[in-house]
């Protein structure tokens, strides 16, 4: 059954970094900067090539970068929903999911092997946004979005995200007369690094001491509406945009699984580099991460 074959994919992972990340806090601090920098692109280079790049995959990484424009248009435009939201880390989580490291194991376990390039197309949309859009708007305000900084800002993100790296790389390699040896010889690393980024996953899960934190109550209370934007809201205008647009059954299966995954680990990262709210994104992490185990399914049987 897809569904058990899921969690007994996900779930040994996660209480392995968990258990990790109890013991030895700081270790995820340690293993996230190489695996952002190199693994990444590397994982993402060699899932590229597995599943091969055609329009198909350029179609879904436009519908990601649409579903997540939307919603952050639609909640930066109504002051009642932005007041819900809070604050800028909440935001972030609200749009942009883990939909490499969480994501990618759930349509290789979930859906046909074919499936996989909708779900990198996705993948690669929403890495391009939270590595160039997630810094501007974590750091500044929205008068400071305007003008040549924020281009040189944006440009500056685009040149560092991993995503781009990835794409660059990819199609350098199948521009190579040993694009099918590399192809063979980068599947097997790509599986690794996504098994050591659900691994961190675990550990920020394990890390995260609240016990002794007055603020506890308020934080759980502060993390619901982004909770509910990013495992309900955004999967279901997904489902909407992917009917309207008449897409195929399978690719808008690949696309609402990749927008019904918990807020990413790249919003954490961010919030960390920036100093802008760490304990808020690391709650909103954890907590989508544990409840999304439940949703996804759900959503998959809905699906159906």
């Amino acid at each position: 059954m897809p569904i058990l074959r899921l969690f007994s994919e996900l779930l040994p992972l996660l209480a392995i970094g968990y258990l990790i990340g109890r013991f030895k806090p700081g270790f995820s601090s340690l293993i996230a900067p190489p695996l952002i920098n190199f693994g990444v692109p590397v994982s993402l280079i060699g899932l590229l090539l597995k599943s091969g790049m055609d329009w198909l995959l350029l179609q879904a990484l436009a519908m990601a970068c649409l579903a997540i424009g939307l919603l952050i248009t639609v909640i930066r435009s109504f002051p009642d929903i932005r007041r819900h939201i809070g604050s800028r880390s909440l935001l972030l989580g609200s749009v942009f999911g883990n939909s490499g490291y969480f994501g990618i194991p759930v349509s290789l376990a979930l859906l046909p092997s074919h499936a996989l390039s909708f779900s990198i197309g996705y993948d690669l949309g929403a890495t391009l946004l939270v590595w160039s859009l997630g810094p501007i708007l974590l750091v500044n305000s929205s008068s400071e979005l305007r003008g040549l900084s924020a281009w040189k800002n944006l440009l500056k993100a685009l040149s560092k995200s991993p995503a781009c790296k990835g794409l660059i790389g990819a199609v350098f390699i199948q521009l190579t007369p040993w694009s099918n040896e590399i192809t063979s010889a980068l599947w097997i690393p790509s599986k690794i690094v996504i098994a050591l980024a659900l691994m961190i996953v675990g550990m920020r899960l394990g890390s995260l001491n609240t016990s002794q934190n007055p603020v506890q109550k308020n934080l759980h209370l502060l993390i619901q509406p982004s909770l509910f934007i990013k495992l309900i809201i955004l999967p279901m205008l997904m489902l909407m945009l992917a009917t309207a647009f008449s897409l195929s059954t399978l690719m808008r299966n690949a696309l609402v699984l990749q927008a019904a995954t918990p807020t990413a680990i790249s919003v954490l990262l961010l919030a960390e580099a920036t100093g802008q709210e760490q304990q808020i994104a690391a709650f909103l992490v954890a907590w989508s991460t544990l409840i999304a185990l439940i949703t996804v399914p759900i959503w998959f049987l809905v699906l159906q």
